[in-house]
């Protein structure tokens, strides 16, 4: 992602670490996967390179099924024993 961002944007590696506030050899790390940056990082890089990380619901979910099963797993869950309430030791009361 932050190849494709960088080669498309015309950016050297180096340019990118300069716009981003990184270090050259960090992008180096990044873009060959022997390292991850933190989402913070990878948001900056990809705005220095002039794109912006969108994040959007998977293609062809669907809510309307997803809705069904957790209905049918709570109503599943209701059947499941109740648990104890917790004991408590009495102690006795301070006067007043």
């Amino acid at each position: 992602m932050i190849t494709s961002a960088r080669e498309a944007a015309g950016l050297s590696k180096r340019e990118l670490a300069r716009r981003a506030g990184t270090s050259p050899a960090a992008v180096v790390e990044y873009e060959s996967g022997r390292r991850d940056p933190t989402g913070a990082t990878l948001l900056r890089l990809l705005r220095a390179a002039g794109c912006d990380l969108v994040v959007a619901p998977a293609a062809g979910a669907d809510d309307l099924r997803n809705g069904r099963i957790l209905l049918e797993v709570l109503r599943l869950a209701e059947h499941l024993p109740k648990r104890r309430a917790p004991r408590t030791l009495p102690y006795p009361r301070f006067p007043s």
